[in-house]
């Protein structure tokens, strides 16, 4: 194990636990941390994801971009169907499919996916009036208790949930959104006419080691759908 992240965990630990850092109290940005104690940026990181294993610290992905439906962030650590609760919008999930799947069969995958195989979970939502604004293809490693979720199903229908009792957790990742033409087949499925204009999106999500944890490629009303960006002060 690697000792120097282990002394930085128990450092900080020491500091939470004398009240030097309170509760709710933003911890030091990762550069300025690695900084000052004299380690890389990677060892900072390690030890963050252990005070996390232990339930002392909670971190949440950058607001810097991010989608938004009708004007609702959708940036909740928890996932869009709570940011959307949060929101007060209701939307219908239906769960078209969860399949054990090659990396080759995952849509648009990093280089780095770093898995052979991903359990792929295809979700539409829709308004209360039954008009489809999205499709998605959620990739997730098919490790552990992952790998049986054609069999089990997700937890409380939610990915996030799911990987949470996996031991799964994103702390960050990266983005893409483009204009495309609605394909054939996702037309089909959204009741929509193939090549109508709609937000392709392609976001990946990363452990605090850098580890791939989510990959998900969606294809979003842009009626609804919205890329907002904040930068300066405000990001």
């Amino acid at each position: 194990m690697n000792a120097k992240y282990q002394r930085v965990a128990s450092l900080l630990r020491e500091q939470i636990h004398v009240g030097d850092l309170s509760d709710g109290e933003k911890l030091p940005g990762e550069a300025e941390l690695a900084r000052d104690l004299g380690v890389s940026r990677g060892t900072v990181r390690q030890a963050i994801a252990e005070l996390q294993r232990q339930n002392l610290v909670d971190t949440q992905m950058g607001v810097g971009t991010f989608v938004t439906f009708d004007g609702v962030a959708l940036n909740s650590p928890l996932g869009w169907a709570q940011a959307l609760a949060i929101g007060g919008v209701d939307l219908d999930v239906t769960i078209l499919s969860i399949d054990l799947i090659s990396v080759e069969e995952i849509p648009d995958a990093p280089r780095d996916i770093g898995f052979a195989e991903a359990v792929a979970v295809r979700r539409v939502r829709r308004l209360g009036d039954g008009t489809a604004v999205s499709f998605e293809c959620a990739s997730v490693p098919a490790t552990g208790i992952l790998r049986d979720l054609p069999t089990t199903g997700l937890v409380d229908g939610s990915i996030t949930k799911t990987l949470a009792q996996a031991g799964l957790r994103a702390t960050g990742g990266d983005q893409q959104v483009s204009l495309v033409e609605l394909p054939a087949r996702e037309a089909e499925l959204l009741g929509r006419s193939e090549g109508e204009p709609f937000l392709r999106s392609v976001r990946t999500s990363r452990s605090a080691r850098g580890d791939v944890v989510e990959h998900v490629v969606s294809s979003l009303d842009p009626r609804h759908f919205r890329l907002h960006t904040t930068f300066g002060d405000r990001a």
